[in-house]
């Protein structure tokens, strides 16, 4: 297993106890302090136990060591090729991450090797160096709480300018696209950072209402026909969405989605991507909602078609 974020933790664990030993004389006390620490509380028992008991052949019964100097756990061959992949990334640009070290190790696989077959194809232009200046600056304006003032192109290609604090970034896997969730004088918005023309920190007097529009927790429910893998897709797809999911039939399962008020309209675009094996019970007002983009949609494919004829 390459980075285990769980198991890694007794390694590391370990480690230090290892390296503390080799300073001193270490009792049950210390070695408490460290596992509470660098892994889990419930941990505590085992790592002690194992340890004191001679179980693993690192500690005697007095707390001293046989070990000379203090460990490390080095970096294997295959970590490197992982981590080369993973840097790899042209979203990696985007972070100020040093990944010298790695010049002559061969990445353990790249992007030729596999194909995302269920991603829109306009993801955000990562490589792109106005996109990345931005991206920096507004990260950076999140960590700090600082207003910015950005220009966004709406629907209608006209060019705006907003004031606003931003709260947080995050990512569609299925979009391949990072969307703001900030904070204007009187509302909250979602703005997806692609549609961003220009970015700058913002001097003057930002002044919010006392009172902001609250996002509000919904949920829908489901009913899903698992053919074609569609019930390992959905909890892919759903994934950063709490949820509730039963079997109710051989190949039907009932879900329960919870989601803010902001998402809505992703997540309705996301039910409507699993077409007939995703069923919408309830609320009324998101079936609605589904019925009304699917009349667009069906107008807009007829006109398609009487001017194709």
């Amino acid at each position: 297993m390459i980075f285990s974020e769980i198991y890694g933790l007794y390694y590391k664990c370990v480690e230090e106890i290892l390296k503390e030993a080799v300073k001193k004389n270490i009792n049950a006390c210390d070695i408490r302090q460290i596992v509470r620490k660098y892994a889990f509380s419930e941990s505590i028992s085992a790592v002690e136990s194992a340890l004191l008991s001679q179980k693993w052949l690192l500690l005697k019964g007095d707390g001293k060591t046989s070990i000379k100097h203090a460990p490390s756990i080095p970096i294997t061959k295959a970590e490197k090729m992982w981590l080369k992949a993973i840097l790899s990334d042209r979203r990696i640009k985007l972070f100020d991450i040093d990944i010298d070290g790695l010049d002559d190790t061969e990445p353990l696989f790249t992007e030729n090797d596999y194909c995302i077959f269920d991603r829109y194809g306009d993801g955000d232009p990562y490589d792109d160096k106005e996109y990345i200046k931005n991206f920096k600056l507004i990260l950076n304006a999140v960590r700090n709480n600082r207003p910015l003032k950005i220009g966004i192109k709406n629907r209608k290609n006209m060019l705006i300018e907003i004031k606003m604090v931003p709260e947080h970034l995050e990512y569609s896997e299925k979009d391949d696209k990072f969307r703001l969730i900030c904070r204007e004088t009187n509302k909250r918005s979602v703005i997806n950072l692609g549609r961003i023309v220009y970015c700058e920190t913002f001097y003057g007097k930002f002044t919010e209402k006392k009172k902001l529009e609250k996002t509000v927790e919904k949920q829908i429910k489901i009913e899903l026909t698992n053919k074609r893998n569609a019930l390992e897709r959905a909890m892919l797809h759903f994934s950063h969405f709490k949820k509730e999911a039963v079997q109710i039939d051989r190949n039907k399962y009932r879900l329960i989605i919870y989601y803010d008020s902001l998402d809505e309209t992703e997540l309705l675009i996301r039910v409507l991507s699993f077409g007939p094996l995703l069923k919408v019970t309830e609320p009324d007002s998101f079936i609605k909602q589904i019925k009304k983009r699917l009349e667009r949609q069906s107008r807009f494919l007829g006109v398609k078609q009487e001017q194709e004829q």
